[in-house]
């Protein structure tokens, strides 16, 4: 562990999250995270979150959520947003009026995730993110104000090499970007992996995904080519866990394919849930558009539970395509159905693929992520 010269130090670090336990996410686990461990190192924390103002129309909910921040900043050296718009704009604004040091970790590109949601948004975030015009008022406004926040931020941090490019991109100095791999909670304990099948009741070959359901997770595709899956394995399932607006969208494909008893959209289910859905499955699939490094990715490979996803964004820090797990094309439905196919019929493949991710995943020791956030909180 660093030596660290405490007197020299900030003592106290108010981190502004989007959500926080008991939601389920990057965010609110990483959130978790910090205020358990940055205490052994002579940092305090507090937390303001976006949950306590969600339940606010719109646009108060912003403005409550600010004053929140600028009220819990007494007494705290540095404030710490977890992303450039929703935390990072009210977060920005308290650190400039209570004179307060502020850092910024931006794990996505808001402009482009809002944009393909609501703009008709459809190029790639490499190319979206270089372009300065021709999307519209909303996009226009969303770029704007996650370089103007970034700007302002002391310090970045991203969780992957890829991201950093993203960020510099926008225009920010790439100095002051850092880049610390996600961390994780120690895993609660699981039961085995048999044990958990019972408890499901799960039969068969069990595929499962998770994340928020938005057109660019894949989700989609992942639904559609089940019919030729069961074609070869007729006792194949697909769990999908988490919520979000393209949920209508999903069980209406599952319905027109008559997959009702086949594919199940699980809805939002809290972290011990997930990871025991995941234990107890034969592969887990992760089919998105992009990825700044996924969190959950990081959960699946510690219970070596055997990976296909896409060759997009920080995937390919966390997994060597071939000895660790398979990154295929977005929505390539032949790719994925030939290698889910291939990884489903040979075990002794999928289990080796699974301990080698794991011993990679030791690239990613929390110890190490956290000791260089501290670093740059206490300057040393």
């Amino acid at each position: 562990m660093m030596s660290i010269d405490l007197s020299q130090s900030p003592t106290t670090v108010l981190i502004a999250t989007g959500i926080y336990p008991p939601s389920v996410g990057g965010p609110a686990t990483y959130t978790r995270f910090l205020e358990e461990n940055l205490p052994r190192f002579g940092i305090m924390t507090k937390v303001v979150t976006f949950d306590e103002v969600r339940h606010l129309p719109k646009v108060l909910r912003h403005f409550v959520y600010f004053f929140k921040i600028l009220m819990r900043s007494r007494g705290v050296e540095i404030i710490y947003a977890q992303d450039p718009v929703s935390t990072g704009l009210p977060a920005m604004l308290a650190s400039i009026i209570a004179g307060k040091q502020f850092y910024l970790k931006i794990v996505g590109d808001y402009a482009w995730e809002q944009g393909m949601q609501r703009a008709g948004v459809t190029d790639h975030l490499n190319d979206f993110a270089k372009r300065r015009r021709g999307y519209g008022f909303l996009v226009w406004f969303f770029k704007t104000i996650q370089k103007k926040v970034a700007t302002k931020a002391l310090f970045i941090i991203v969780p992957s090499w890829y991201l950093k490019s993203i960020i510099i991109s926008w225009g920010i100095d790439d100095k002051k970007i850092h880049v610390i791999y996600n961390s994780m909670d120690e895993l609660p304990a699981l039961e085995s992996r048999e044990a958990l099948r019972r408890k499901f009741s799960l039969n068969g070959n069990i595929l499962f995904s998770a994340g928020r359901l938005v057109p660019w997770k894949g989700f989609e595709m992942l639904i559609e080519i089940m019919p030729e899956l069961l074609k070869v394995e007729p006792n194949t399932c697909l769990f999908i866990a988490g919520d979000g607006p393209y949920r209508p969208q999903l069980k209406r494909v599952l319905l027109n394919l008559k997959l009702e008893d086949r594919v199940f959209l699980l809805g939002r289910v809290d972290r011990q849930t997930l990871l025991e859905f995941a234990k107890a499955s034969d592969l887990f699939l992760l089919n998105s558009y992009y990825e700044g490094f996924s969190h959950v990715l990081l959960e699946i490979v510690s219970l070596e539970v055997p990976v296909i996803a896409t060759d997009e964004g920080g995937n390919r820090e966390l997994i060597k395509s071939g000895s660790d797990g398979i990154l295929l094309p977005y929505n390539d439905k032949q790719s994925w159905i030939h290698a889910i196919k291939k990884v489903s019929e040979d075990r002794r493949v999928a289990a080796t693929m699974a301990k080698n991710a794991l011993r990679r995943l030791r690239e990613h020791d929390s110890t190490v992520n956290l000791e260089s956030l501290v670093k740059i909180f206490t300057k040393t």
